[in-house]
């Protein structure tokens, strides 16, 4: 049996974390009738300890061996084990027995900071309830009020756990008070664990059975599958990540997707338990990947519907596309490399379907693609993650927000850079506030700046408010009293000076001095708000003169002078492609 279990899970040898091999062969999906099938997330803020307690389930339920090293072991990427935070929402069905029933449950592990609330979202529709975690010492924060509310509009079952009960400063009174008071649950309802230790894990996993119910599907319909997530595998192709909310699908099948109309052949359907483990069928309730041989990066689709071959059927809803927040040009270090960085934005793309990519185009950088991202940390995530898993180095430009312009001379209306909506006191210890923020406010540093203020006790969440009108300026880059286009912003009327200063310095430090002067100004309009001056190299004409009238050195300084005055207006200024990455380049000390 050994030997036959090693010729099935080859792979189960070489993983860092090794998966108990309970199936010598292929698990059979039609043992596990709707009615004994929990699907549920795990859902928090950033660090209250979802990963952790994902790892104590999949321990308790003999998922992965009980060892010490298991430390996130649904974070499967690098950036997720560097930084210590989920950015993929991870899949791994378990198998449970309660009451001398075995039961078959779905968890979705979901990551916690705001920039990847698109990944709680698209999770949440493949499941009947969520675990909602609140750390016992921090309380309620803003990703557990935002999080709760995307659980609550999906009218999903919500299970609130308290979590590190072990820690010394541990109130789990007050956070109980607090789940009573912001989301109407009551406090009995709560379930008080350590994650870290595993204490009370267990009553969890009844939980999840007792309280969240059976998915609503047909067995007997044809085939409706979501797909609520995909990667890309180089041999393989498309794995996509299915919820099955009618019928059945098994190795052989024709099925086609209701988004591109194209037709595949099913390779192979499994379950994730956690790493991909093949069964002959999934069926309707259940969750898993399914592999059809598809090629392109663009034919899965997140939020499409597959169903059989000659039996369409009415597309799931599918997904809200996201909105991005943040924008940033990303151009290839050199324009050879431009194919292969757009394969890898193509892979990387479909693995994170937030990212919105456009055709661009600068004068200095070359070709390349302007990028919008939920956040900054979205940003940086998606460039580590270029440069770990495909290897590409790029060149990315300061973030940019979208605005709207209205083409008339009526003068805009004046607008306030944050206005106070209201202010709500939680408890004692805890405020929450609400403002009306111009994008441009928070879109650099302002998460990072509140962090520090307040020494990392205050939690940030925002959403889409609109366009609003307000006194915004285009200003221009000159050189010698030429335009750069590739240095033309928009900054709001008061930060002006600030924002052309800064530009007109950086331009400075990073120009190469010529033969003539370089007058670098900030204009707007015709309105000059910041100059800087690039010296120029210069002849000594008097090194021959030894003593001598005074007017021979007057007419070679003038002579000398004249020169400098015409090559000034002949002159061209060449600006190198490092002092355009320099200017635009993200500072990380501003």
């Amino acid at each position: 049996a050994g030997a036959h279990a090693a010729a099935v899970e080859p792979q189960a040898a070489s993983r860092a974390y090794g998966v108990v091999t309970e199936f010598k062969e292929k698990p059979d999906m039609s043992k596990f009738p709707v009615e004994d099938i929990r699907n549920f997330s795990i859902i928090a803020h950033v660090d209250h300890g979802k990963s952790t307690l994902a790892d104590r389930l999949l321990e308790l339920t003999g998922t992965i061996d009980k060892t010490k090293n298991n430390k996130q072991v649904l974070d499967k990427l690098q950036v997720e084990r560097e930084r210590g935070i989920t950015v993929k929402a991870q899949t791994a069905s378990l198998f449970y027995n309660f009451e001398g029933k075995r039961y078959l449950l779905n968890l979705i592990d979901t990551p916690g900071h705001v920039d990847f609330s698109y990944e709680v979202s698209r999770s949440l529709s493949a499941c009947q309830g969520v675990l909602l975690v609140v750390d016992a010492n921090e309380g309620i924060q803003a990703q557990t009020v935002a999080n709760f509310f995307l659980a609550f509009e999906a009218q999903l079952s919500v299970i609130p756990v308290i979590n590190k009960i072990d820690l010394k400063n541990a109130d789990p009174k007050r956070v109980e008070k607090q789940i009573e008071k912001v989301f109407d649950i009551p406090g009995d309802e709560c379930i008080k664990i350590s994650a870290k230790l595993g204490t009370n894990v267990e009553s969890v996993l009844q939980a999840v059975i007792e309280r969240i119910p059976p998915p609503k599907v047909y067995r007997k319909n044809p085939l409706r599958a979501l797909v609520f997530d995909s990667t890309f595998d180089q041999y393989r192709g498309v794995i996509a990540n299915i919820a099955l909310f009618d019928g059945v699908v098994s190795k052989g099948d024709k099925i086609v997707s209701a988004h591109t109309k194209k037709t595949y052949e099913v390779n192979e359907v499994g379950i994730l338990n956690p790493n991909e483990q093949s069964t002959h069928k999934l069926y309707a309730g259940q969750v898993g990947f399914l592999i059809a041989g598809m090629k392109d990066v663009t034919e899965a689709q997140i939020g499409d519907t597959l169903h059989l071959h000659n039996h369409p059927v009415e597309p799931l809803p599918g997904f809200k596309s996201a909105k991005p927040m943040v924008f940033a040009g990303v151009y290839p270090v050199d324009q050879s490399e431009y194919n292969t960085l757009k394969s890898a934005i193509g892979k990387l793309t479909l693995n994170d379907s937030s990212v919105t990519v456009h055709r661009d185009s600068s004068l200095a950088l070359g070709a390349g693609w302007r990028l919008g991202f939920l956040g900054l940390l979205h940003m940086e995530v998606f460039n580590q993650r270029l440069e770990q898993e495909y290897n590409a180095s790029v060149i990315l430009t300061t973030p940019t927000v979208p605005y709207k312009a209205v083409l008339s001379s009526a003068k805009l209306i004046k607008a306030r850079r944050a206005v106070q909506k209201n202010m709500i006191f939680i408890d004692q210890n805890r405020v929450m506030l609400k403002y009306l923020f111009p994008l441009n406010e928070i879109v650099v540093d302002f998460y990072d700046s509140l962090k520090s203020l307040s020494s990392g006790y205050a939690s940030f969440d925002y959403e889409d408010a609109g366009y609003q009108a307000a006194e915004l300026v285009k200003m221009d880059i000159l050189l010698n009293g030429n335009f750069v286009e590739e240095l033309v912003t928009i900054v709001h009327k008061e930060k002006a000076y600030s924002v052309g200063k800064n530009i007109c310095e950086r331009l400075k430090d990073s120009l190469p001095r010529q033969l003539f002067e370089i007058a670098i100004q900030a204009v707007i309009g015709s309105k000059v708000i910041a100059r800087e001056t690039v010296k120029a190299y210069r002849k000594n004409v008097l090194a021959k003169c030894y003593g001598g009238d005074i007017t021979r050195k007057m007419k070679l300084l003038k002579r000398q002078t004249e020169g400098k005055k015409k090559l000034r207006k002949i002159g061209n200024i060449e600006v190198p492609k490092d002092a355009f990455i320099k200017v635009l380049k993200t500072q990380s000390n501003k």
